[in-house]
This record gives C-alpha cells, structure tokens and sequence, in this order.
C-alpha cells in the first residue's frame, strides 16, 4: 500500500445512514422517517438560544455542571453520576472502546440500535447478537449467548426500530444473572414515552449496581434532535473511566442552555407525551384498518409488517411519491417492514391516506 491503512476491520463496518430528509421534486416532505418530536422544541428553547449568543466566543463549561444539576434535581439522581454527551450515540461509542477491544465480545439483542455493533468494530471487539422472540428482546437468548469474553451488553428498552420492551421484573432478573465483569448498557432513549404498566426505567437499578449504565438523550421528546445532547446515569468508576477517553468540550454551550429550558419547561414535555398517547395508538388502529399490522410500540415510532420485502419496498415507493418520508429497516434485518414515526395530526392522516391507496383499501 502507498497510502495510510485502517487497522483490521474498519473498512468491513457499513456506515450508519441516517432517515432522509428531502425528496425530489418535491418543495415539502412530510418526514416520519427519524423519530423526531412531532411537537418539536419548548419555545422557551429558542428564546433562550437568542439569548445565550453573546458569548460564543467562550468555550463551553466541560463538565456541564448546571445541565448536570438540573438533570440530578429532575430525575431524583446524584449530580456527580451524570456524565453528558454529544448524543447518546457518543455514549455508545465511548463505552465499547473503553470496556471491549480486540479478544472482546460485545452481545446486543437480534434488533437492538444498529449503533451498537457500529461502535463495537469500531472498537476492535466481535459482535455477537442473541435471536429476539416475536421482535421482541430474550432475556433467555442473551443470557445463553454470554461468554468468558462477553465485556459489554447493549439493550434498548424500548427497542428501536421494534418499539418493543422487556419488563422491569424481566430487566432486573437479566441483570441479576449476569458475571459482575459484564457491563450492562440500557439505552433509554424513549423511556418518557413508555406508558406499559409493567415498564420500569433501569435509573433504580443503575443507583445500586457497580455495572450498570443508563442512556438517555434530549433528542426525542424534547425536541433536540439538531442539538446533539445525551446524557448517562453511571457508577462513579465508569464515570471516571469515560472522563479520561471524551472530548473536552463534547457539549456545546448553546446545547447545554438549550437542553436546561427544555428540561424545566414541564408542560411541553407532557404535551408531547400526550400527542404520542393519542396519536401512536391511533396510528396502529388506523394501519391495521387497512391491512397493515404493526408491533406493540412504547417509542414515538411503529414498525409496520408488510407481507414481503417487495411489497414493503413498493409502499415506501408510493409514499416517496406522495412527498412522505419513512424509514426502510431492512438494515436491521427487517426486509418486511418499514418504521414510522409518530407525526403531528396532518402529517399522521396523510400517511393513512397514502398508504390505504397503496393498499387498495
């Protein structure tokens, strides 16, 4: 070779490909392709935007002491097991390479966040990945999936692209089972969407086991998907280790001000917990109408079951063609289906619409 080289592996991870956000020929899309808010940001974020713009010039605070604090008074968790992050994606990346490398194994579930196996080559270590049950995560398959070079489990609770979940019984009893070398990772992205009575955050069992991490982010329900702002619950250890591999500045001042106004501002947060508790189960009632069955979905989202690969790239075709954007997953695997997020009332009707032509309905 007569150019630098990436080590072994590298060139053999397909990149991730983020949901599309135009269409040709087309001026407006209606995107439900990446599980954004459908209410968007708190006002109060842009107001506060404007008015934290005068110092860019400064580097931001590197720990994020105030958003820290303010994550710590909210959720009820000590301020100095808060660590937050460019994303909850830069999370995912920091603790495969600081806890498996090259000998490793990182085992995540059949449909779990495609990031997962991303950052664990990245990192150097296999991947292994445990079949799920009705799209949903075996607790069963990962437990006999586990290995002496097992370092790191991911698990997304609720599932994405599934929308699925295990229960806080069923979370607890997988930790329980695990050797204490294990580093369990529950991504939580859509926790404040979950309403299942028998869903529990893993924040509790975070506060009282030494390897247990809890992800979470401002880019779904709070509408801060531009912003780029994550945040984990951690044992004191794991937060020392991450200290020692992040960027300095991983946060940026305006995501820190912005994330603080869309945590206090309380009643937005609730109106888009609202819209989803109205609008995702419609949405299911309204696809199955015609044809189209779906996974039961804690997420802002819903993965739609076509009756094969063609057709579900077809209803995509068709919906393309009606300037409405959604998410192919057969990256994933899931070649019969197509992920959709939950949209505002116009943008939800529309797709009903669209794809009850497509069907014939």
């Amino acid at each position: 070779m007569n150019a630098p080289f990436p080590r072994a592996g590298i060139l053999d991870i397909a990149p991730y490909q983020p949901g599309e956000s135009k269409i040709a020929g087309h001026a407006r899309v209606i995107k439900l392709a990446s599980n954004e808010s459908a209410l968007g940001p708190s006002p109060k974020v842009r107001d506060t935007i404007a008015g934290a713009t005068d110092s860019l010039h400064l580097y931001p605070d590197s720990t994020a002491a105030e958003l820290r604090a303010a994550l710590a008074e909210a959720h009820g968790l000590e301020a100095e097991r808060i660590l937050c992050s460019n994303g909850s994606e830069e999370m995912i990346h920091m603790l495969a390479r600081a806890y498996a490398g090259p000998g490793d194994e990182v085992l995540y579930s059949q449909y779990g966040f495609i990031a997962y196996p991303i950052a664990a080559r990245a990192a150097g270590a296999a991947v292994v990945v445990a079949p799920e049950r009705d799209y949903t995560t075996d607790p069963a398959a990962l437990l006999g999936a586990l290995t002496a070079r097992t370092r790191v489990l991911f698990l997304a609770n609720p599932n994405n692209p599934t929308g699925t979940h295990i229960s806080g019984e069923s979370l607890r009893a997988l930790h329980a089972a695990l050797p204490p070398r294990v580093l369990l990772v529950v991504d939580e992205a859509y926790a404040e969407f979950a309403d299942a009575t028998d869903y529990e955050s893993a924040l509790d069992l975070a506060r009282s086991a030494e390897n247990v991490v809890v992800l979470r982010t401002f880019s779904k329900i709070y509408g801060l998907a531009a912003l780029r702002v994550g945040w984990s619950y951690c044992p004191k250890s794991v937060i020392d280790v991450l200290n020692r591999i992040r960027c300095t500045f991983n946060v940026t001042a305006l995501s820190q001000v912005a994330a603080r106004a869309a945590l206090a501002d309380r009643d937005h947060v609730e109106a888009a917990r609202a819209h989803n508790a109205r609008w995702r189960p419609w949405l299911a009632a309204a696809l199955d109408a015609i044809g189209i069955a779906t996974s039961p979905s804690l997420g802002n989202f819903l993965l739609a079951h076509f009756r094969d690969e063609e057709q579900a790239r077809a209803a995509d075709a068709h919906l393309r063609q009606d300037g409405i954007i959604v998410r192919p997953v057969a990256g994933y695997g899931l070649r019969h289906h197509l992920r959709i997020t939950v949209g505002r009332e116009d943008e939800n009707r529309a797709l009903v619409a669209s794809l009850a032509r497509f069907m014939g309905a």
